[in-house]
């Protein structure tokens, strides 16, 4: 479902990030392959600094279909960047992608608090993001750093993902399936 981001997958994921549905919205743009590579090799250097968590997203054959990050990593916490190519829209790959990276950031690299802020105008993520039962608007319950987000033209919904929430979500989820396990036994 995720790797660490390598080179090898430069191609298939700069074909897929151009897409116009998909291209404004990405964080970390590039108008050529060549300015892509350059930004990928950045990323990895970052991340063996410590200053940004980033995966290439897998599809279930293991091809690249998108990528998610952790930037801005600071006092353990950071802020969201994702996106999947157009072909996989609408697949489940960006909430079994967030559980994924969410479980390996919250217990195997100490983060407590991942926040994503999401232009307005994304309604796709908007309500993407409104769907997570573990994620919360924090347009008001953080609102220095809303309007810290906000200071420019381009105008950013926040929401807020704490450990806690997510332990929770996934301590469901295990007495979910759980449960659904003794019914089918039954």
């Amino acid at each position: 479902m995720l790797k660490k981001r390598d080179l090898q997958d430069c191609h298939v994921l700069y074909d897929l990030m151009v897409h116009p549905d998909v291209f404004p919205f990405v964080r970390q743009k590039a108008d050529s392959y060549e300015e892509f590579l350059f930004i990928t090799k950045q990323t990895i250097e970052a991340e063996e600094q410590g200053l940004i968590i980033s995966r290439t997203i897998l599809d279930d054959w293991g091809s690249p279909a998108g990528t998610i990050s952790l930037f801005d990593i600071d006092n353990k916490a950071g802020f969201l960047g994702t996106w999947i190519g157009k072909p996989y829209h609408g697949m489940g790959l960006n909430t079994r992608a967030k559980d994924v990276f969410f479980t390996e950031l919250f217990y195997e690299l100490g983060v407590e608090t991942v926040y994503m802020k999401i232009r307005k105008e994304n309604l796709r993520s908007n309500k993407a993001a409104e769907k997570l039962p573990y994620a919360v608007a924090a347009n008001e319950t953080r609102k220095a750093l809303y309007e810290e987000i906000n200071l420019g033209s381009i105008k950013f919904n926040l929401f807020e993902i704490s450990k806690d929430l997510f332990t929770l979500y996934i301590m469901r989820q295990t007495n979910i399936d759980v449960l659904e396990g003794h019914i089918k036994e039954a």
